[in-house]
């Protein structure tokens, strides 16, 4: 038992001087943060004018968020027009778009909550890239506009 613990504490000692820690750098995160905004710009999705993407807070600057901690945040919406069809169908498929986009395109990992389904409220949608602890939020609305995107990298040291 007693080596046990000595191998675990002696390991987690080499891993940290060698740098292999678990926390990503504010650098990495942010640079993956602003392909993702990069990749709204350009997703066959949202490019079409009709869906009336606006980025509201571009991934390019510090937020502070802790003593000597920052982070990176992107906001954004874009409207995915109701076609004469019932706001249960309607928000069924903006969160089944917005998804695909989010895990085919993007790489994120869905949490999925089925507790909101079929709800005319409006639904979430809650994901991340844990390898960088980035976290996305969008918000699927029953009116205009559709999608409200809300993605941040952790605080972080720089």
């Amino acid at each position: 038992m007693r080596f046990t613990r000595l191998t675990v504490v002696g390991l987690a000692l080499v891993m940290a001087a060698s740098g292999c820690t678990s926390e990503p750098s504010l650098k990495e995160a942010a640079a993956e943060l602003q392909k993702d905004a990069q990749r709204l710009e350009t997703n066959d999705v949202f490019k079409n004018p009709l869906k009336k993407l606006r980025i509201l807070q571009r991934p390019d600057k510090d937020i502070r968020c802790d003593k000597d901690k920052f982070r990176r945040v992107l906001r954004a919406t874009a409207d995915y027009e109701r076609i004469n069809e019932p706001l249960d169908s309607h928000l069924g498929r903006s969160q089944a778009l917005m998804e695909n986009v989010l895990v085919q395109d993007f790489g994120y990992k869905l949490e999925h909550d089925f507790s909101q389904a079929d709800t005319d409220e409006g639904r979430f949608i809650h994901g991340a890239k844990k390898d960088l602890g980035i976290t996305v939020t969008v918000y699927v609305a029953p009116e205009a506009p559709t999608w409200r995107l809300n993605a941040m990298t952790p605080c972080l040291p720089q």
